[in-house]
């Protein structure tokens, strides 16, 4: 049994299913989740890494976790998965605990607890996800719009498809443990670019316009810490060369290329109609 952290997200999701094709029994865990929101036969629990107490019953019965950086005791989680008969946890982390630390603590502090519980360990640090992009759906699907800072920056986002099938894979095997895998598309590839390979989609072109830092900040203030934020937008203006380089690890893994984001747009067209 492999216990699935943050099921209904876009990596969550994707790994659930792709875990159930392959007859591998699941919990799938989430703040919020019902047995109608998993495949048949996938056990639902609803829970939070806020709440590490809470986390028995979903651990029971597994060998195998995937962990989300959330919540603020990553020790106490690894104690409950470790009390279970859990010898195995992969980690969903940031690239930027590697290129950016000071911005990224909260993973680097996950990081540090997975590799200290004494289990199988693996990290995945994955860069910026193509699924970031549904931020702009609503202005997309209202006027064909897109409002982004460093409108011509390239980065090379990776299909949330890309790092399940790489945890799935890892959760699988047991030639992976030690290992830090960052997780990158094909080729950098800019908002603007983005806006235009969603428009190609859709059929109809997507208006780009480029937002000063300022506005960008004020806007992602909202809903994220303020450090992460400065990480972001460092990150998305002016990138260091680690975090524009497109990694291999997709590749070695799955022995396949990662999917461009093109091909996730394709699959993802509904969301902007």
């Amino acid at each position: 049994m492999i216990v699935v952290t943050g099921a209904t997200g876009n990596v969550g999701r994707a790994l659930v299913r792709i875990l159930t094709d392959a007859h591998v029994p699941v919990t799938a865990l989430a703040r919020h989740i019902t047995e109608a929101e998993v495949p048949p036969g996938v056990r639902a629990v609803a829970a939070d890494l806020a709440e590490p107490a809470g986390l028995r019953t979903a651990f029971e019965g597994a060998t195998a976790l995937f962990l989300l950086v959330a919540g603020e005791d990553p020790g106490s989680i690894l104690d409950v998965a470790k009390a279970a008969g859990i010898r195995e946890v992969v980690l969903l982390s940031s690239q930027g605990a590697g290129t950016r630390p000071d911005a990224y603590r909260h993973p680097l502090l996950f990081e540090a607890a997975v590799r200290g519980s004494g289990l199988d360990w693996t990290v995945l640090r994955s860069g910026g996800m193509s699924s970031n992009a549904f931020a702009w759906a609503e202005s997309i699907r209202a006027g064909r719009e897109v409002a982004a800072p460093f409108g011509d920056v390239g980065l090379p986002f990776v299909d949330p498809e890309d790092v399940a099938a790489v945890a799935a894979e890892v959760l699988r095997a047991d030639t992976h443990h030690g290992a830090v895998y960052t997780l990158t598309g094909p080729a950098p590839i800019s908002p603007r670019e983005r806006a235009a390979a969603i428009g190609a989609v859709l059929g109809e072109p997507v208006r780009f316009t480029e937002q000063t830092r300022e506005e960008a900040y004020q806007l992602m203030a909202r809903f994220m810490p303020l450090p992460v934020v400065e990480g972001t937008l460092s990150i998305l203006g002016a990138p260091t060369e680690d975090e524009q380089r497109v990694s291999p690890d997709v590749q070695r893994v799955l022995g396949r290329a990662p999917y461009t984001f093109a091909a996730w747009a394709a699959r993802n067209a509904a969301a902007f109609r």
